[in-house]
């Protein structure tokens, strides 16, 4: 035994040509007291260590590319009102527009008479017949009767002018079978007078005005010829829209 251990010795010493270079498979022979030490077989392996700390940040690298646009986001809620901004100064004047379309015109609602007495023969308490006429355009005054017949509801205007001859005179005004205005004049003897009147009056369509003799024939002095004249006229003012 102790044969076989002095050559496995030998063989484990260097050779004299390789000097003190150690190979890798050939482990030192170690110093101190164990000078019979034997190399045994390499061991397996150790574990992993644990992971060291992390290390520095390190040197901020260059600014990269522009990127593409992203896509358009949802839109945002309104927001709320500014304020209102100080008036700006005030523009030049435009260009006049086109002349316009002619319009429909206004109908124009027309009723007027003006008549005269040819006689002098009046009959107390009936329309008088003036038969002489000066305007009777609409024929809205009949000479036959005497009287104005209403056509356009409005305001209308009368007036009479009454030649006083031999007699009184006692005239009225009718509207509807009812005496509205009243005009009396006295004869004054080898003198002619003059009597009139005048009156606003409202009419609706169908009513009847005229003049007439109210009392007995003492009062019939209504008078007119070929140099005097007795006349009755009216017109509308204008007419109910409603």
């Amino acid at each position: 035994m102790l044969l076989l251990g002095a050559v496995l010795l030998l063989l484990a010493l260097p050779s004299h040509g390789q000097g003190n270079t150690e190979g890798p498979d050939v482990l030192p022979i170690p110093k101190g007291a164990c000078a019979g030490w034997m190399a045994g077989i390499p061991g397996h392996p150790g574990h992993n260590g644990t992971p060291g700390r992390d290390g520095r940040d390190g040197i901020p690298g260059e600014k990269g590319e522009k990127g593409d646009p992203g896509f358009a986001g949802p839109k945002g809620d309104t927001g709320e009102t500014g304020v209102t901004g100080v008036e700006g100064p005030r523009g030049f004047p435009g260009i006049p527009g086109r002349k316009g379309e002619p319009g429909e015109s206004a109908y124009v609602y027309r009723s007027a008479f003006s008549v005269g007495l040819e006689t002098r023969v009046t009959i107390p308490n009936v329309p008088i017949r003036f038969t002489k006429i000066f305007y009777n355009q609409q024929n809205h005054y009949d000479g036959t009767t005497g009287k104005f017949y209403c056509n356009i509801p409005g305001l209308y205007y009368f007036s009479y002018h009454i030649t006083v001859y031999l007699k009184d005179v006692k005239v009225s005004l009718y509207k509807k079978d009812k005496a509205v205005l009243f005009t009396y004049d006295q004869f004054q003897d080898k003198n002619v007078d003059q009597a009139s009147g005048s009156v606003l009056l409202y009419l609706e369509k169908g009513d009847q005005v005229w003049l007439q003799v109210y009392g007995d024939g003492e009062n019939n002095g209504v008078y007119a010829d070929n140099v005097h004249d007795s006349t009755f006229t009216g017109f509308l003012l204008y007419h109910d829209i409603e």
